[in-house]
């Protein structure tokens, strides 16, 4: 099904054109084996903004439109992606104590917009999330967040382990959870700056990145049916970050 013309960007010079302009780009298409001087300098300029580029068959790009794409396309992105040193300096500067969330390996569109509503309820002011391996955050995020994917920063990095050292430097301590953890999720030191890395349900968080974080938690359970659904325990642990931060 080809998408809405809106959402794309077709052709080289509106592409660089675009690129040069700053305007929020999800992703770009490129055709394999399609070179030039545009071709490069798109390549350059999605390099210097952090967005991701993927080389397509020129079947891919058919598919998504019938316009001359001349082998580049790109998808426009619903929300403006911060950098995430700026975001710190943003909320501490602003006098607020920083409560972040890492999305690692979470690749539901539904979960991160439901994750985005949570964390803006509960105080959170940033997500932070890889430039590879994410959905484009499109209508359907949009939706799930109720629009909260527009008013929370998003930052998109390309790796998350230096967005780690970022934080580290910031003196942000960065939570994990494991299941067999000796801490609970309401020990943790919410009141202190923090983010909370959130791993995909099946394999969790990265054993690299789960091993430069400060401190591990679990959250308690009635029984071992299984584990949580990754919004819901996001939805638990950003409340409890909440509760700790009103008392």
């Amino acid at each position: 099904m080809a998408m809405k013309q809106s959402s794309l960007i077709i052709g080289r010079q509106p592409l660089v054109e675009a690129l040069q302009g700053g305007k929020p780009i999800d992703k770009i298409l490129i055709q394999k084996n399609t070179g030039g001087d545009a071709v490069n300098e798109i390549r350059q300029l999605a390099r210097e903004n952090n967005i991701p580029i993927q080389l397509v068959p020129v079947e891919k790009l058919n598919g998504l439109t019938k316009a001359n794409h001349q082998g580049v396309l790109a998808f426009v992105a619903r929300v403006q992606y911060m950098d995430l040193q700026q975001v710190i300096d943003h909320v501490v500067g602003d006098g607020g104590t920083p409560l972040f969330i890492m999305l690692d390996g979470v690749t539901d569109v539904r979960n991160i917009g439901a994750i985005a509503r949570t964390a803006l309820c509960c105080g959170a002011q940033a997500l932070i999330i890889p430039d590879k391996g994410v959905g484009a955050l499109n209508e359907e995020a949009m939706k799930s967040s109720a629009g909260a994917l527009e008013k929370i920063h998003i930052c998109r990095v390309n790796s998350l382990l230096k967005a780690v050292d970022t934080l580290h430097l910031n003196g942000i301590q960065v939570f994990t959870s494991e299941m067999r953890a000796e801490k609970n999720v309401f020990e943790l030191a919410f009141t202190e700056p923090c983010c909370v890395i959130m791993g995909d349900e099946g394999r969790g968080v990265q054993p690299y990145l789960a091993k430069a974080a400060d401190h591990f938690f679990k959250i308690p359970m009635a029984s071992d049916f299984d584990s949580f659904n990754v919004s819901v325990a996001a939805g638990i642990i950003l409340y409890e970050a909440m509760k700790h931060r009103l008392d």
